[in-house]
């Protein structure tokens, strides 16, 4: 099966780590990079390009994945700002991950090593990181960052923006809002208001 072409951006972080998940289905034929220094080098056996890639090779699907825990809040602005037609975007699931007959998932998604979508919904623009398991009616919002090893238990909603750290449980039946950090390891047994950072066992608001 020919694998299809495949633009990635950034080259740092998950777009490194995305090199890993492509399987047979896609071939990365260049990073797209804002960074002058990185541009025109080859990382991986993938050339650096700037956003003009994304004009030049009109032929290849785009998988954008920026986001930390420090910069997630700005991720949708950047990958906007691209300005890639929904319909472009790849889907981009690791071999070994577990994916149900009837989970959903959205354009642009980028699902790691060993996760496990039970029969959940995974918005557009969200990320699912090694391992990390995702159980049954779990609604994740767009823009979303599932952390490695992080579990998110029955008929949890998670609203758009979010951010949940390596490691982390959050209880069934919960919501956390928009834009709401859950730190490393941290323990969930409660909603979390959007905007809110969360940390600790069990998870409290962080307050500056």
């Amino acid at each position: 099966m020919d694998r299809r072409p495949l633009l990635v951006f950034p080259c740092n972080g998950n777009g490194l780590e995305a090199l890993a998940c492509l399987g047979d289905r896609w071939q990365c034929v260049g990073f797209v990079d804002d960074t002058p220094e990185k541009q025109g080098r080859t990382v991986h056996g993938c050339p650096v390009f700037d956003r003009s890639a994304l004009r030049d090779r009109a032929d290849a699907a785009v998988l954008a994945v920026p986001g930390s825990p420090t910069s997630y809040r700005t991720r949708r602005a950047l990958i906007e700002s691209l300005g890639v037609p929904r319909e472009r975007y790849a889907q981009v699931v690791h071999p070994s991950a577990t994916i149900a007959p009837h989970a959903v998932l959205g354009t642009n998604v980028l699902v790691m090593a060993g996760a496990v979508v039970s029969h959940a919904a995974v918005g557009d623009h969200a990320i699912v990181l090694p391992n990390a398991v995702i159980v049954h009616d779990v609604v994740i919002g767009a823009w979303s960052i599932v952390g490695a090893n992080a579990t998110i238990a029955g008929r949890t909603r998670l609203g758009e923006g979010c951010y949940i750290g390596a490691g982390a449980s959050v209880q069934n039946d919960l919501v956390v809002g928009d834009g709401a950090l859950v730190g490393l390891g941290s323990v969930v047994i409660r909603d979390v208001p959007a905007g809110a950072t969360v940390v600790g066992n069990p998870a409290r608001a962080l307050h500056p």
